[in-house]
């Protein structure tokens, strides 16, 4: 495992403050946000550490399955908008990459992982915060979480693929009126109208979230990255392109040590050991 966990417990971890902190158990990658006094926003350090994070996360195949989660009360409020404003006021020339170089990148890592993503929500998720939860496979809310599609209220339209993910979660009207009018959404009703997978006690959410990631990573990888991107192709394309997709995926499937695998468990009758491949 070539990404090394980070303990906040360390003094090192703590004089330094990393703005994000990973552990990996049961192949099992967690990437924490780690600003809780800016609600897990979205600054410039925190966002180059997550690309690269998530971009090595994707190439190594010691990593079966990935949670996303966040600091202290908030899983993350978007966009830190004192720097942004900052960068306004100063007329910043980094502001024009503000979508391009990160949110668009951020979206399309997490929607391509070729591993489950599970975004296990903490706490508030605002405007691109929400949006980086809607881009993961599944999602796991605490009691206490929220969401809160913020951008209007900053004078700013959708991003981080916001616009793509959650009508697809929860139709294109409601959508519509929650990013026009701001309006909070908490844990019970998010799980009511299918934003979230499920809802948890707070003290809970961490190893429901670690014990759903580690079932996953134990399955057959290879196969879910091609269930993922049958899905994507599924969603936006017409029937005959989604059956020869989907001819694809198991034509490849078929080649696969995990499909030879599961195939002489069942005859067998035992539990596959799959590897991932």
């Amino acid at each position: 495992m070539s990404l090394q966990p980070s303990n906040p417990s360390d003094d090192s971890a703590v004089e330094v403050a990393p703005p994000l902190l990973t552990h990996f158990r049961d192949a099992v990658l967690t990437i924490t946000l780690n600003r809780p006094a800016a609600f897990n926003s979205f600054d410039l350090t925190l966002k180059a550490a997550l690309l690269d994070t998530l971009t090595r996360a994707a190439e190594d195949n010691e990593v079966r399955a990935i949670v996303l989660t966040g600091a202290g009360r908030a899983f993350c409020a978007g966009q830190d908008l004192k720097e942004h404003l900052r960068l306004v006021t100063e007329g910043d020339g980094q502001l024009t990459n503000t979508v391009s170089g990160f949110y668009n990148p951020l979206a399309m890592l997490i929607t391509g992982m070729p591993k489950p993503v599970i975004a296990a929500i903490n706490g508030v998720a605002a405007g691109a915060g929400a949006g980086m939860a809607f881009a993961c496979d599944l999602r796991i809310a605490a009691e206490s979480a929220s969401f809160t599609m913020a951008f209007a209220g900053a004078g700013l339209s959708a991003d981080t693929g916001a616009s793509y993910t959650l009508p697809r979660l929860i139709g294109s009207g409601r959508t519509l009126e929650l990013m026009l009018t701001g309006e909070r959404v908490d844990a019970a009703t998010a799980e009511r109208i299918g934003m979230v997978s499920s809802v948890v006690p707070d003290a809970e959410l961490a190893d429901r979230a670690q014990e759903l990631a580690a079932k996953l990573a134990a399955g057959p990888t290879a196969a879910f990255a091609w269930i993922k991107a049958s899905v994507r192709t599924g969603q936006d394309s017409d029937l005959p392109t989604t059956l020869a997709f989907e001819n694809e995926a198991q034509i490849a499937c078929f080649a696969s040590a995990d499909h030879r695998e599961g195939m002489q468990a069942f005859v067998d009758k035992r539990a596959a050991v799959f590897l991932g491949r």
